[in-house]
């Protein structure tokens, strides 16, 4: 999956090949098996008229008809998964991805900004729950990025995507951004759920620290414990003064019970950073996760992985950590979190013998055609050489522009699933 693996692997000293190419092989593995097709192949089975999801077992036989919705980043690979194992009626999913699935319609929206296509889809998606009645069944593929592309805004498309830029150039946590989000659409918190008299099956994929599935997608199809009175707080917090957004937040609805739907989290951090585990111990590694709950602002996450890395006891150990962090963007730069990370920790481990990467799961990393990157103990000593001052590049965050020269940039494309970021430091 990892489309530049050997050049990555091998663009560094001998003394480092064998570590960056385990941890890039370690990192590829994981992508495979978060692929969301590959996993809902997996975790997904049909005998006779009954599906089970686990633990879980859904009686199909009692619904007239079956609906497919989805949105998210993953969504058209979960499709692809579905139409191979059920036979449905209709379906419609918003995605990112360039596939085209035999029954199901596929409108390829625009992330992080939502756009009229984004709108025209979700109108779609609305007139199956609005058809559906009391003995149909709506399944629904949620995954990161359905906030975007799941999209009716009670302001203007333009407003809405003005306050999600200004909410997260500031810093803004994914957390905070989904509450605001869920309180100016007709369709987030619950309120796409509430539209239907169908049964609701949502299974998930998690980018959220947690798992809250309130707030994944912005939780179109769970009940809303947050308020607009919470949503206006976080706006007065950033300092938005978007007279159309506090006059919709005076007028919102909270859905606090739905009774038809199923939420079923089928995929999440957590797993990813498992599968990590899973092969660096394949490998013959020591391997230990050290938390899934990552978060903070991104370079100074890198330098404490950085420092962390140089005093932990154990040789020929891979360290894992998952989350996501936030990036305060201050400079006109192409870059993104992970990269950020990365690039805090170079001075942290140079002439050490480690080496770090640092990846969006979802295989985009910022605004950069980048998911992440990748260094070692010898990358500040080529950064140098090429005359690449970290903290400028930090400054302006062009995090990206500085791993293309360096070329320890990994580029994957989408992925085809999306549960945050994982880190994998190694120690030789």
């Amino acid at each position: 999956m990892i489309k530049n693996f050997e050049s990555l692997a091998g663009n560094t000293s001998r003394e480092f090949f064998g570590i960056r190419k385990d941890l890039l092989e370690i990192l590829d593995y994981v992508l495979e098996e978060m692929n969301s097709y590959n996993l809902l192949k997996k975790i997904i089975r049909k005998e006779e008229e009954k599906i089970y999801i686990g633990e879980e077992k859904i009686d199909i036989s009692k619904y007239k008809r079956i609906f497919l919705t989805g949105f998210g980043k993953a969504s058209a690979s979960m499709a692809r998964a579905i139409e191979e194992i059920i036979d449905f009626d209709e379906g419609c999913v918003i995605t990112t991805e360039d596939i085209n699935l035999k029954k199901a319609i596929v409108f390829k929206g625009t992330h992080p900004w939502p756009s009229e296509i984004n709108l025209k889809a979700t109108e779609k998606i609305i007139d199956i729950f609005e058809r559906a009645n009391e003995d149909d069944l709506i399944i629904v593929l949620i995954s990161g990025g359905g906030s975007s592309l799941l999209c009716k805004p009670k302001i203007s498309l333009e407003g809405m995507i003005e306050i999600t830029e200004e909410l997260m150039k500031k810093g803004c946590t994914i957390e905070e951004l989904n509450v605001v989000r869920k309180h100016l659409s007709h369709v987030k918190g619950g309120k796409l759920a509430k539209m239907t008299k169908a049964s609701v099956l949502s299974l998930i994929i998690s980018d959220i620290i947690g798992n809250p599935v309130e707030l994944i997608a912005s939780g179109p199809t769970s009940p809303d414990s947050s308020s607009a009175k919470e949503a206006m707080k976080i706006i007065e917090k950033y300092g938005i003064k978007n007279k159309e957004a506090i006059e919709a937040l005076k007028k919102d609805e909270k859905i606090s019970e739905l009774e038809n739907v199923k939420n079923i989290i089928i995929a999440d951090n957590e797993m990813a950073c498992k599968k990590a585990l899973e092969k660096a111990v394949e490998k013959g590694y020591y391997g230990k996760i050290f938390t899934n709950r990552l978060k903070g602002e991104a370079r100074a996450v890198g330098k404490d992985l950085g420092k962390f890395a140089k005093i932990y006891p154990r040789n020929r150990a891979i360290l894992i950590f998952g989350g996501e962090t936030t990036v305060k963007v201050k400079g006109n730069g192409i870059g993104g979190r992970n990269q950020e990370i990365v690039l805090s920790a170079i001075e942290e481990i140079k002439d050490e013998e480690i080496a770090f990467i640092s990846f969006g799961t979802d295989g985009i990393d910022g605004n950069s055609p980048a998911g992440g990157a990748i260094a070692d103990g010898n990358s500040y000593g080529k950064a140098m050489e090429k005359n690449l001052i970290i903290e400028e590049f930090l400054e302006e965050n062009n995090s990206y522009e500085f791993f293309r020269i360096l070329g320890d940039a990994i580029i994957t494309g989408y992925t085809g699933t999306n549960v945050m970021d994982i880190q994998l430091i190694g120690k030789i």
